[in-house]
């Protein structure tokens, strides 16, 4: 069977969305404790599978976990979203690469990135993406990513390489996460997931992504057996 795959843009434009309602709207995802799935999914959440890869890095009580695509129209539109949840509350973003089929530049995109993150530093890496995302309207072909690209290395001060990454690693690094992503059951960018260690709430909508962390800090607050007790309740 051939999965096939639309960013979040595609979706809504076939329910009938105006670009303007893309960045509005609606519920929060399902919460999920370390078993099954219990509690309030909305009509649009992602039927995850294997859901035992949603836990927050080592040492946090709760992260944001985020599948991406550098082309995705929402994804550009989320990303300040974001980063300032990321800010306001201290939380870290684990960030996965999601490469759309149909678009053209995005997979040679996520993989200047890793370049980046593997040889300079995460950070620069993290700048770049958010660069790409605010320049994406002006980029329409590989060949405007990599001018954007080579103009971008030179303003940070660094050296492009003539062949960014011949042994391939980096595209086997992007390739590894779009292989995560499709064993979690991913089928749209952005997908956002809030994640303690015993549950997980994936953000449908925009407008919910702090009501999520707050929802998931007071939770991660509490033993795991009182949240589940509470939630069958």
């Amino acid at each position: 069977m051939r999965l096939v795959l639309l960013d979040a843009s595609d979706t809504f434009a076939r329910m009938g969305s105006t670009m303007n309602r893309l960045i509005v709207a609606l519920i929060i995802g399902s919460v999920i404790p370390a078993s099954a799935q219990i509690a309030w999914p909305p009509a649009n959440a992602t039927a995850f599978k294997d859901t035992s890869i949603l836990k927050p890095p080592s040492g946090a009580k709760v992260a944001i976990i985020e599948f991406e695509d550098l082309e995705c129209p929402l994804c550009a539109q989320l990303s300040p979203l974001v980063r300032d949840a990321m800010s306001r509350y201290h939380i870290p973003r684990v960030h996965h690469d999601f490469i759309i089929q149909s678009h053209v530049w995005s997979r040679t995109a996520a993989v200047y990135a890793r370049y980046l993150e593997d040889k300079v530093a995460p950070q620069v890496a993290e700048d770049f993406r958010r660069d790409v995302f605010a320049n994406q309207r002006a980029i329409a072909s590989r060949d405007d990513l990599q001018q954007f690209t080579r103009k971008w290395f030179q303003s940070h001060g660094q050296q492009m390489p003539f062949v960014i990454d011949p042994s391939g690693r980096c595209a086997a690094e992007v390739e590894a996460d779009c292989t995560l992503g499709v064993r979690l059951g991913v089928v749209h960018t952005p997908t956002i997931i809030v994640v303690t260690a015993h549950q997980w709430i994936e953000v449908t909508e925009p407008n919910q992504l702090y009501a999520a962390i707050d929802r998931a800090e007071s939770e991660a607050s509490t033993s795991p057996l009182h949240a589940r007790s509470a939630v069958r309740r």
